[in-house]
């Protein structure tokens, strides 16, 4: 057997002891896949035994690291894999600011490839339109006569264009699906705009049946690559669906494994049949077991089911305990009469939940949730989480700290570039009171951060950025949001790896850098503890180790 002794590094653990909350140490040794030892090099030495640079039946191999810094593989804990591989090749419109420069795109893609049955787009901003809001017309005078599908930065609405609507079947008589609505226009014919279940439902459900494995394939291979190279090395997917499943496997067949492990959460949409809703959780419980059981069970794991509770502020969707800047307000998805039926069946059967609320109103309503599994089925130890949080009550995150309800939370959806929109719909003193990171920090709450790709940008340096400061990746010259509320770096970083293996129920197998489990692991071109925060910018992940195999490495 071979041990592999790293030294000369600057070694962020993430496993803190009383002594020390975010201890250092200089080497680690890896063997087997796993962490062996970890502290100063004369205690892992010695820990290690053998021979170094010699052979025989222990041999030790030395890495001189050169000062460099050293942490636990990030872990996305909440990311959509095949929607990330898939917008990697599809038209980008985040960074535009305009409708026009979103046709000049849009024809410029059409103009590469005129044979496409369709043209794919996503990232767009609802404050990059007249009005803030799109319809099929603004992409009819461009592209008239090929289908046009859109997805928006937040994921949680769809803009097509009239071919769309065609293919898609969708007239004035098409019913609006349960939490979801095909906006009208006062003679009743459908925008081009589809909110919710209706994009979900009509768009995506289409694309979808537009899609061969080999599609889905490929989609997974490119955010694999895409991911290790920002250094991450575990994801917790939460939108798992059957082709997803069938592509992880094909992957698996053909590799003998994923270029990391995969945990899961099945997504539940309301169906208005609750003993269908109820049995859908059931499935989902019986395939955990399946899986489990079969030879993906090493790289790929159902932990839980998800429900999309509200959508979002930007479309006005998300579920609010006072109306927004125009006096509407937003239903939830899953009201409380559907949920907890199906809530109580995915809890009892030891599912961990994980509930989409951005609203203040729709995340009381989540932890309502939860407090039913308790009483239903009994206390034992859960692990229920609740993700995004972007407008939240204070007395909800005390109660979320009571609770031991895990708060997932993204800080690039608070880069300041794509807050205008969303202040602009809340409109009064709400629009300067979210993200509330350093109130879920007094309370106790267990903090895990990701990034929601493809809805934001997916590098994990650029997360930390916006988490340690406030301010804008996406546009430096702007302002930050209340940096009043940011992270420390040793408490990002620990969010964005420990905190992510506890959320995702893997912290008996990875997220530290400690002896026993899986060597994940980074090295970056600069310290996050103590170099100013714009460094990061700049920085490189410079190697990722995945069960002690190098995985990627910088050019």
């Amino acid at each position: 057997m071979t041990t592999t002794l790293y030294r000369n590094a600057v070694v962020f653990t993430a496993d803190p002891t009383p002594e020390q909350p975010h201890p250092i140490a200089e080497a680690f040794a890896v063997a087997d896949g796993r962490f062996t030892a970890v502290g100063s090099i004369a205690d892992v030495r010695t820990a290690v035994g053998g021979v170094a640079g010699g052979a025989g039946s222990h041999e030790v191999v030395e890495v001189d690291l050169e000062g460099r810094f050293v942490a636990p593989g990030f872990i996305d804990s909440h990311t959509h894999l095949v929607g990330f591989g898939e917008s990697l090749g599809r038209v980008q419109l985040r960074d535009c600011a305009t409708l026009a420069e979103m046709q000049q795109r849009l024809v410029a893609a059409r103009e590469a490839d005129p044979s496409a049955a369709r043209v794919l787009g996503s990232g767009w901003l609802f404050d990059a339109l007249p009005g803030g809001r799109p319809t099929a017309e603004m992409l009819d005078e461009v592209l008239p006569d090929v289908p046009v599908y859109l997805d928006a930065n937040d994921f949680h609405s769809t803009w097509v264009n009239g071919a769309a609507l065609r293919e898609l079947g969708i007239t004035r008589e098409t019913p609006d699906p349960v939490g979801g609505e095909i906006v009208r226009d006062a003679a009743g014919d459908a925008t081009g705009l589809l909110l919710e279940t209706a994009g979900t439902q009509f768009a995506w459900a289409f694309l979808s049946s537009q899609t061969t494995e080999a599609d889905v394939v490929a989609a997974l291979d490119r955010a694999f690559a895409t991911y290790l190279a920002a250094g991450v090395t575990g994801v917790t997917e939460m939108s798992l669906n059957a082709a997803e499943v069938t592509g992880l496997q094909a992957i698996i067949a053909r590799d003998g494994r994923l270029p990391f492990p995969v945990t899961a959460h099945w997504i539940l949409e309301p169906t208005g049949d609750a003993a269908r809703d109820v049995a859908g959780a059931e499935r989902i419980a019986a395939l955990r077991e399946e899986i489990a059981a079969g030879p993906a069970r090493d790289w790929l794991r159902i932990a839980g089911v998800k429900f999309i509770m509200d959508g979002t502020i930007d479309a006005c969707t998300a579920t609010m305990l006072a109306p927004y800047a125009d006096g509407s307000n937003a239903e939830p998805i899953w009201t409380a009469e559907r949920i907890l039926p199906v809530a109580e069946a995915a809890d009892r059967a030891g599912l961990q939940i994980a509930m989409h609320a951005i609203g203040d109103r729709t995340s009381q309503i989540a932890l309502d949730v939860v407090e039913h599994c308790v009483r239903a089925n009994g206390p034992r130890a859960r692990r229920h989480r609740i993700e995004h949080l972007e407008s939240v009550a204070d007395d909800t995150i005390v109660r979320m700290g009571e609770l031991g309800v895990v708060a997932s939370m993204q800080p690039v959806h608070c880069d300041p570039a794509v807050l205008d929109n969303w202040k602009a719909q809340l409109g009064d003193e709400r629009q300067e009171l979210g993200f509330p990171w350093q109130k879920f920090r007094a309370a106790g709450v267990a903090i895990t951060l990701g990034t929601d790709a493809p809805t934001a940008p997916h590098e994990a340096i650029p997360n930390l950025y916006i988490a340690l400061t406030g301010a804008s990746v996406l546009a430096p010259e702007r302002d930050p949001y209340h940096p009043e509320r940011a992270f420390t770096p040793a408490d990002a970083l620990t969010a964005l790896t420990a905190g992510g293996a506890f959320a995702g129920e893997m912290d008996d197998s990875t997220g530290r850098i400690r002896p026993g489990l899986a060597a994940d692991f980074i090295v970056l071109d600069v310290n996050p503890l103590e170099a100013a925060p714009e460094a990061l910018l700049a920085s490189r992940v410079l190697s990722t180790t995945v069960q002690g195999e190098e995985r990627h490495r910088a050019r």
